[in-house]
């Protein structure tokens, strides 16, 4: 088979010889499931309206031409060299499987979230400041992705008939990741994150650790599949993502330093913030998968009260979070940096209110949908960037 576009942007799939040939110049590339070689075109989950080509052998990524012309995907003397080592290749394949598994867009917000918190908490004491403590800082920061990736990879085990509707470049949905190796992975995620907590960070933080792993279980697992009753899915995103990462970071960063948890007011901001803004994640990430949630009959707030109510509700809470945000700098000016809190969250504000319009110009389609849903996961990004220097 090959593959081409046309100016149409079309893509045009048609047979071709169905065996290896070594003439490769100026001939299009044969899809032979002897080489063990495909080309495949894929949304990207992180970039769903962006549409490019991913390759899982040595081929090279086939140029678009500026002018639109017609073009094809032609061969190179490096793709025999490319298929010829087939552990090799499976090996690639599978590294990749396992980072669509982790869900990128998530582990980034745990890695800021908890940068961010430990920043801060050195921030406020830099003379305890020492380089012993950076092992114990990359323990942390590895435990809290294991526990990531155990939430994430055991709701997609359970999920495999809905991503196969809503999120079909999901692994397993994809066929890339076999169940049994899903399994593997969530299990070995578990035991891992817990091992690292339990050997480096005390009884009380392990106790934390278990119990949102404990709440990951049931927001996905049946009988209990918490995930169904819209305002429990609500509490156990918003309790793990909001309350106690931030929380639990902070704590174990004091204890670390030798100190006794104390709340500050810049902590109890973020975590109140977080905290409701995971909320406004748990309402909105339904709204790409409406049609999956309908036809599994899932019940969401999306299902229920349809998407346009539903990004309404969570832009205006999040315009709420970003009030609120001035308010604190404008009536607590000893606790925070007015000169930057306040025109941050002012242009935060001003972006999320220009998104919310281009989806309502854009009649609620599903790409606007996801464009919508990614910006909001950037103003996520956002907060914990800026949280260390208010």
């Amino acid at each position: 088979m090959e593959l081409a576009f046309s100016p149409s942007s079309s893509l045009r799939i048609s047979a071709t010889t169905p065996h290896c040939d070594s003439s490769y110049l100026h001939r299009r590339i044969p899809i032979n499931p002897a080489c063990k070689s495909s080309v495949w075109l894929l949304k990207s989950p992180e970039n769903p309206s962006s549409i490019g080509f991913h390759h899982r052998t040595g081929f090279p990524k086939p140029v678009s031409s500026t002018h639109f012309r017609r073009f094809s995907i032609w061969a190179s003397t490096q793709v025999g060299a490319a298929g010829s080592d087939p552990p090799l290749n499976k090996f690639s394949v599978f590294k990749d499987a396992c980072w669509r598994f982790l869900r990128p867009h998530t582990i980034r917000g745990t890695a800021l979230g908890s940068t961010a918190l430990v920043a801060r908490a050195l921030i406020e004491n830099p003379n305890l400041i020492k380089w012993s403590l950076l092992f114990k800082a990359f323990s942390g920061l590895l435990a809290l992705i294991c526990g990531n990736g155990y939430i994430v990879g055991i709701n997609q085990i359970y999920d495999i008939s809905i991503d196969k509707v809503n999120k079909p470049y999901l692994p397993i949905a994809a066929g890339d990741l076999s169940v049994q190796s899903a399994w593997f992975l969530v299990l070995f995620f578990a035991v891992a994150g817990i091992l690292i907590v339990g050997s480096n960070f005390g009884s009380f933080i392990t106790s934390l650790y278990c119990l949102g792993l404990v709440l990951g279980t049931i927001y996905s697992v049946p009988p209990f599949r918490m995930k169904r009753f819209p305002v429990a899915a609500f509490l156990i995103i918003a309790t793990v993502r909001g309350f106690l990462l931030n929380f639990g970071v902070y704590y174990a960063t004091r204890a670390a330093l030798g100190l006794p948890f104390m709340w500050s007011a810049p902590v109890v901001f973020i975590t109140t913030f977080v905290t409701l803004f995971a909320l406004v994640i748990a309402i909105t990430k339904d709204l790409p998968d409406v049609e999956g949630d309908r036809k599994y009959q899932i019940s969401t707030l999306a299902t229920k009260l349809g998407v346009r109510n539903i990004a309404f509700l969570g832009s205006g809470l999040l315009l709420v979070n970003y009030i609120g945000s001035i308010l604190a700098a404008i009536y607590m000016p000893q606790a925070f940096r007015c000169s930057l809190m306040i025109p941050a969250h002012a242009i935060l504000a001003a972006g999320l209110i220009f998104q919310a319009r281009v989806l309502e110009q854009a009649n609620y389609t599903k790409e606007a949908i996801s464009d919508f849903y990614r910006f909001i996961w950037n103003l996520f990004y956002a907060e914990y960037i800026i949280f260390p220097f208010i």
